[in-house]
């Protein structure tokens, strides 16, 4: 192991006089009370601090944290230490990269590559990663010698949903391939200089703090985590120098394996470090070398369907055709029909078809017709939201909206690759038949596109559906049920958090309504949603229930044994970290903040959402502050111990308009306030604690006159 510990070595050294000297020459240029920080993160420089716990806030905090740096490289012939000399090349590229933070508040402006990757991104992540929409994360670093060799095995991992963080020339390579690259498209450019492989390396150190709940200076703790938990690898493509070979040392220490595109002959390390010459095996070894099984599903479409995806934006100049229900009828709906009904595979299309004129603005009703021994009317929605994901899947095609609020758009290119409505039916016929197989026996889809036909199915049809459905679940309450339900699909990243979907909370993520945990149930008898009946009530105000607090012990090995459901002082539920919103205590306005995600600047707490998502998330109780999801708020069983949405006294302005309607008919219903929201104060009045409660005292609001809340 010489040579490869040498070049290990050598390349540990050469990052350290460079970040040694890099941060001498910042001290003396910017001065050592200079603040030094990675822009919307709550974990100062996310590998420094998760593997010692020291808070790096300013330049003269980092010479302390080069010198330990160098104390990892101990220049010993030894595989082991040489690892670690990986880590101190870690440590040293996040210090360098920080330093460009300290000269340019946006230094990747005019790059190519986007830099740091933020803790709210990480945590919209969190989803798709344990779902399985993202099945496992590839590094890609270097400069292929044939490019035409590089973008087809970028373009595997798209196919298969694999998040791929891209550095250093290969960024253009696959750019002049035709690959799309961004954060919707799950191929992500991070820069050109090596050290920008950092970036992707907080993403997975992050992970372990937000989500894992391991503790800052846990360094054997972290590398547990991301060892097990974290499914990243690394692939390199081009000629190896001293530097890469140390940072990919740093990736094997972290439990990331490393495929090179070099013969590396007896200086391999089989199951960490293995030469890969035939680029026609690189994915398929980097997979099996983190267990990633990937499911393809094949459909008759004439563009590639991948969840990498999903956040495609179609502008309009780019787009060949429209449906929106701004301008013409439109609709989706999935009915439940007797098996003599339905014609299995059945693709009827009533109306033209997309023409070749663009932008073409059409109407489109969609109706789809299951049946299934095992099919439940109460499935329906289900299954009609997953229409939006599907859709989204296709290349070249964007869904928003569900119901008959919906908007599709079809790009250019995907028209020109052939798609028709005939395709939409397809995915939609072999999703359902795959996701729901053991609910659905036959499906059949019929499109409409003629605009009279379309708005007659809509008022004889979906809307009496949609009215039904409506009317039920305003009568559906938690106590009109016999049971509640787990989630545990989180505990893949957050092993001690466990969430009880109930009618009238769902999931902190926002994914998961009670509903849909009981058609997961029936879909997956063993998997993440399993019943809880309600049983041994002890306190009805908080929520507590034996049952409930039995459940949950189980289901985190112990480390909750006591919940509560409507509070947030007492016991409150466990977040796993990708929660959509955080709700957290204003004791000076005896109320409460709510602050979404996407909200960037400071609350009245003086927090940011990631400052007060750090407190939260890892499966752990923090009595005053809770995650959840966002159709939680206007949820009558919201803090209902503490007394309920009447204590909402701050929320940032985008999630007050967002939940206003569904909020102000709870507000009304419960203590007869007319448009409660204009009672809330938001950040375009005041983020100050003054502010607010100047605010709050103006509008009389009702919080000012409860019991305390602490």
């Amino acid at each position: 192991m010489s040579v490869l510990t040498d070049l290990i070595y050598a390349g540990s050294n050469a990052v350290a006089g460079l970040t040694e000297g890099a941060v001498n020459d910042a001290i003396a240029k910017f001065g050592g009370d200079a603040k030094v920080a990675f822009p919307d993160t709550a974990y100062f420089l996310p590998t420094i601090y998760a593997a010692t716990g020291v808070k790096v806030t300013k330049l003269s905090d980092l010479p302390a944290c080069v010198g330990v740096l160098k104390s990892l490289i101990s220049n010993k012939e030894d595989l082991g230490e040489a690892l670690n000399a990986g880590l101190a090349t870690a440590v040293g590229a996040e210090i360098i990269e920080a330093l460009k933070y300290v000269a340019s508040k946006n230094p990747y402006e005019n790059e190519s590559g986007i830099g740091f990757v933020p803790d709210p991104i990480i945590r919209s992540l969190g989803v798709p990663l344990v779902t399985g929409d993202i099945p496992g994360v590839a590094v890609v670093i270097g400069k292929a010698e044939n490019a035409a060799e590089l973008i087809p095995v970028v373009k595997d991992y798209q196919s298969k949903g694999i998040l791929t963080f891209v550095i250093g020339d290969a960024i253009e390579q696959i750019a002049e391939g035709g690959v799309k690259m961004g954060l919707e498209f799950r191929v992500v450019p991070l820069g050109h200089d090596v050290t920008a492989v950092i970036h992707v390396v907080t993403v997975a150190i992050r992970a372990a703090l937000i989500f894992g709940n391991v503790q800052p200076g846990d360094l054997a703790g972290l590398l547990k985590y991301t060892k097990e938990r974290v499914p990243a690898f690394v692939n390199t493509f081009g000629a190896l120098s001293e530097v890469v070979v140390s940072a990919g040392a740093g990736a094997i220490a972290l439990g990331f394996p490393v495929i090179v595109d070099v013969d590396l002959g007896e200086n391999q390390v089989p199951g960490a470090l293995e030469s890969v010459c035939d680029h026609g095996l690189t994915a398929k070894r980097s997979l099996e070398l983190r267990n990633i099984k990937v499911k393809i599903k094949e459909l008759p479409i004439h563009v590639a369907f991948a969840s990498a995806f999903e956040g495609e934006i179609i502008r309009r100049p780019d787009m060949h055709a429209e449906i929106t229900s701004d301008k013409n009828p439109a609709f989706e709906l999935v009915i439940m029909r007797d098996q003599a009904e339905v014609e299995d595979h059945k693709i009827t299309i009533i109306g033209e078809d997309i023409g070749p004129d663009a932008p073409v603005n059409m109407a489109l009703g969609t109706i789809v017709e299951v049946s299934g021994s095992k099919m439940q009317a109460d499935f329906e929605p289900v299954i009609e939201r997953k229409i939006h994901h599907w859709f989204n899947y296709m290349e070249g095609v964007m869904h928003t909206g569900q119901r008959n609020l919906i908007r599709i758009r079809i790009s250019n290119d995907a028209y020109e690759k052939g798609v028709r409505l005939k395709d939409f039916g397809e995915v939609i016929y072999g999703m359902i038949m795959d996701e729901f197989s053991s609910v659905v026996d036959k499906c059949q889809i019929t499109l409409i596109t003629e605009p009279s036909k379309v708005k007659d199915a809509m008022e004889k049809i979906a809307n009496p559906r949609y009215d039904a459905r409506d009317e039920r679940l305003m009568n559906m309450n938690d106590e009109s049920v016999d049971r509640f339900y787990t989630c545990i699909l989180c505990q893949s990243f957050a092993p001690s958090h466990c969430c009880v979907v109930t009618p009238e909370r769902l999931g902190l993520c926002g994914a998961v309504s009670w509903l849909d945990a009981k058609a997961t149930k029936e879909l997956t008898p063993a998997g993440p949603c399993q019943p809880i009946m309600k049983e041994g009530c002890i306190d009805e105000k908080l929520g507590i229930y034996e049952s409930v607090n039995k459940t949950v012990e189980e289901a985190t090995h112990g480390a909750v044994s006591n919940v509560t459901l409507y509070s947030i002082m007492v016991d409150p539920m466990t977040s796993c970290g990708c929660f959509e919103c955080i709700c957290g205590i204003m004791p000076e306005a005896n109320g409460v903040v709510i602050v979404n995600r996407e909200y960037k600047g400071l609350t009245p707490t003086g927090m940011t959402f990631g400052e007060l998502a750090s407190m939260t998330g890892g499966g752990v109780q923090t009595p005053g502050f809770m995650g959840h999801g966002r159709h939680f708020i206007s949820s009558k069983k919201f803090i209902s111990a503490e007394g309920g949405i009447g204590r909402i006294v701050w929320m940032p302005k985008e999630l007050k308009d967002d939940v206003a309607v569904r909020l102000n008919k709870a507000a009304k219903e419960l203590y007869g306030i007319d448009n409660f929201t204009d009672m809330i104060c938001d950040e375009t009045i005041s983020v100050e604690s003054d502010g607010v409660l100047n605010f709050l005292q103006e509008k009389g609001h009702p919080a000012l006159g409860y019991d305390p809340i602490m």
